[in-house]
């Protein structure tokens, strides 16, 4: 099994290709290798993919269940120094689009450019509750707890409850990141969201695009939140992002990766 020790983890984690290194961040109720199961092909021909799973998702192993997108994201620079990374294209996607945010923020030597799908890059809250676990269990939603409790087992130790309510927590607080932090990151940013994310909605993604200098959008036509899985529109947002990527590749590697 692939871990790395940081501080108090055990980080799970897959690893593919070769090439400069692109790190792929999941979103809350998911874990690497499945938020970016339409993606693992056609990257690794050209880049190595890394696919951790976050603190408290997955296969990530921690004595806590407490986790945070701030801490999310320091867990990320922690993965990297381990991995010797010393500069990485960043791809998030939902939650790990707003770590990547974080990422870009608070540490921008390491970021070489930012790829997000699936954010407006502040804080939403509207629909986190019907994601705590009372709503979830009296809603009959037994499937979706099925889905939790099988795809988090050893982070949350079989506690799917208090991993919705992190979970929900985290939505209704992240990110809380300010203009003027959002301004000031330098990297490239390519920003991706589906014609019909509720979430992400276009009027959002403008906003944020007018803060991310030179930001490249794509809406992705008749997509909702997860415009880059199988049955949205992988195709068209791989070959964006590969393009966006072969565009800033002298980034990495004429950055401070080792």
């Amino acid at each position: 099994m692939p871990y790395v020790n940081c501080n108090d983890l055990q980080i799970y984690y897959e690893k593919l290709g070769t090439g400069d290194p692109v790190i792929f961040l999941h979103s809350s109720y998911s874990r690497g290798i499945l938020a970016f199961s339409s993606q693992l092909l056609d990257f690794q021909h050209t880049y190595t993919c890394y696919f951790p799973d976050f603190r408290g998702h997955g296969r990530t192993r921690c004595a806590s269940l407490r986790w945070s997108t701030p801490q999310l994201a320091a867990d990320i620079i922690d993965f990297m120094d381990q991995m010797e990374i010393g500069r990485a294209h960043i791809v998030g996607y939902s939650t790990g689009a707003n770590v990547g945010l974080y990422l870009a923020v608070q540490n921008p030597e390491r970021v070489a450019t930012l790829t997000v799908i699936g954010t407006g890059g502040f804080c939403n809250p509207a629909g986190a509750e019907a994601y705590e676990p009372d709503r979830l269990e009296q809603a009959g939603e037994h499937a979706f707890i099925g889905q939790m409790l099988e795809r988090h087992a050893e982070a949350h130790q079989g506690n799917w409850q208090e991993f919705m309510r992190q979970s929900a927590g985290d939505w209704r607080s992240y990110p809380d990141l300010t203009a003027a932090q959002l301004s000031g990151i330098g990297c490239p940013v390519f920003i991706i969201a589906g014609e019909h994310d509720t979430y992400a909605t276009t009027d959002r993604v403008i906003v944020l695009a007018s803060l991310l200098r030179g930001a490249e959008v794509l809406v992705v036509p008749g997509a909702g939140h997860g415009p880059h899985m199988g049955r949205e529109q992988p195709v068209l947002v791989n070959d964006a992002i590969l393009d966006f990527l072969k565009a800033n590749s002298a980034l990495v590697q004429g950055g401070m990766y080792r």
